[in-house]
């Protein structure tokens, strides 16, 4: 029995898009209805903070959670063996773990606008990997940076390929030493 399922239908799947567009226009909204402007300085840093954090998040979930960690492996390892299958994380787990792990912190670190700031900054950076992810999986590459993010991905997928965790940016691969081409390939065979 799974705690919870990962593969769902179609309109479910997309539904994760909505309610992440949701969040992120409501929170704003609020922040800029209800703030103090004395506040908003700190929460424009704040939500750039989030924005720019969130690739290493993105790196470090991807590389040492989803590969390393079980269950999430052998959730993931689904994903590697089918690619084109709705197959993510369910909404109210990813929203949970934004809350948990990056809003309360930050909330008793700082305040309310800080840590809603720096929330507000790490979902869109959360919904900016979830629509990177799907666009390597189901479109068509017109731009270059579609098409690389598409080959760096098409290698991270292929089997025993321990490179190119960052979906999207290759940044923290470059300074991990984790970004890879196929010529590469074959010394990684066998690392996670």
């Amino acid at each position: 029995m799974t705690f919870f399922k990962l593969e769902h239908a179609k309109a479910f799947y997309y539904a994760d898009f909505v309610a992440y567009i949701l969040m992120i226009v409501l929170v704003s909204g609020l922040l800029i209805g209800c703030a103090p402007r004395g506040e908003w300085r700190h929460i424009v840093l704040s939500v750039a903070g989030g924005l720019a954090v969130w690739p290493l998040i993105e790196y470090a979930l991807h590389r040492y959670v989803l590969h390393r960690l079980e269950p999430f492996r052998g959730w993931h390892m689904e994903h590697h063996n089918r690619p084109r299958a709705f197959i993510c994380t369910p909404t109210i787990f990813s929203a949970g773990l934004i809350f948990t792990l990056v809003f309360l912190p930050a909330l008793a670190s700082w305040n309310l606008w800080v840590g809603t700031g720096l929330t507000l900054g790490v979902t869109i950076g959360y919904l900016t990997f979830s629509w990177a992810h799907h666009a390597v999986h189901y479109w068509r590459a017109d731009r270059a940076w579609l098409r690389n993010r598409k080959r760096l991905h098409t290698i991270h997928h292929c089997s025993g390929s321990a490179c190119n965790y960052g979906v999207t940016t290759s940044f923290w691969d470059d300074v991990f030493g984790t970004r890879s081409g196929c010529e590469s390939r074959a010394e990684n065979v066998g690392k996670t």
